[in-house]
């Protein structure tokens, strides 16, 4: 026995001793670090993804929102409740850009930019609402300015803040602009059917020449842009297709068709110019 208990004493010994040496071997130590980073920037990249995903049900729910302009007497009351909700987006992309800073933008684009186009159409589609325009990507940034006091800490984290207050800024690339802004045709073609159904002549025909300043600016870019951007033109043609379709039945069967059954025929219509839509 004792001698069994020396062997296993003395192979104790030599594995202790061969684990010390491997841990102080100057490549060990240089992966453990490299270990810390790469878990550092997973957390971080999954953090991005929750907000961003949070960005995405805000915006998709201030959307449905600004739909109801077309059915109520007051829009006014509709818009204020939408720049509350969009306030609310607002500050979670704050925090991002708190995540971000310090960090390389684009490393973690990807995990936030589903969030970021989004918000672009809830924002483009209720600045189109008020003023009948596109709003541009300077002035979606302009928004995203934060202001931070001195000593507080907006993840809660305990760390201290540098004195005195600091600006923190998050830039819209112009590849989420115009994926948000192409995402924005599908809601105006939708607002249009909308107008119709509740006997609103006009608006169609404002769509449709709004919608085709937007096509023309996407022809512009052409297979020069990025290629998601090439993907989404097929969609925009497709909206562009449906209000102008729209707006010719108004001009030349307007007068046969009573106002509540417009919105019937045009969403028959739109299903048999599109059979395709909705299915994966």
């Amino acid at each position: 026995m004792n001698k069994r208990d020396g062997e296993g004493s003395s192979r104790k010994n030599a594995d202790a001793a061969r684990e010390q040496s491997i841990s102080s071997s100057p490549v060990v130590a240089a992966f453990k670090v490299f270990q810390q980073e790469l878990d550092t920037k997973h957390d971080k990249y999954e953090r991005l993804v929750k907000i961003s995903r949070d960005i995405t049900i805000e915006s998709k729910r201030t959307i449905f929102l600004l739909h109801r302009v077309t059915n109520v007497p007051n829009t006014e009351d509709v818009l204020k409740e939408a720049d509350l909700k969009l306030e609310g987006v607002r500050q979670k992309i704050g925090q991002i850009a708190e995540e971000l800073r310090g960090e390389d933008f684009y490393q973690f684009h990807r995990a936030f930019t589903p969030g970021i186009q989004e918000y672009v159409e809830a924002v483009s589609f209720s600045h189109y609402i008020r003023h009948r325009s596109l709003i541009s990507l300077e002035e979606i940034n302009a928004r995203l300015v934060y202001m931070r006091a001195e000593g507080v800490d907006p993840k809660g984290s305990g760390e201290g803040v540098a004195p005195g207050a600091q600006v923190l800024t998050f830039h819209v690339t112009p590849s989420d602009y115009l994926l948000g802004v192409a995402d924005l045709t599908g809601e105006l073609m939708r607002m249009c059917i909308s107008s119709v159904g509740n006997g609103d002549i006009d608006t169609p025909f404002q769509l449709s020449q709004f919608l085709r300043q937007i096509h023309d600016g996407f022809s512009y870019i052409g297979n020069t842009g990025p290629y998601e951007v090439s993907k989404k033109l097929h969609t925009l043609r497709q909206s562009l297709g449906k209000v102008e379709d729209a707006c010719y039945t108004l001009r030349v069967r307007g007068s046969e068709i009573p106002k509540h059954m417009l919105a019937d025929v045009f969403c028959s219509r739109t299903a048999l110019l599109d059979p395709d839509e909705g299915v994966a």
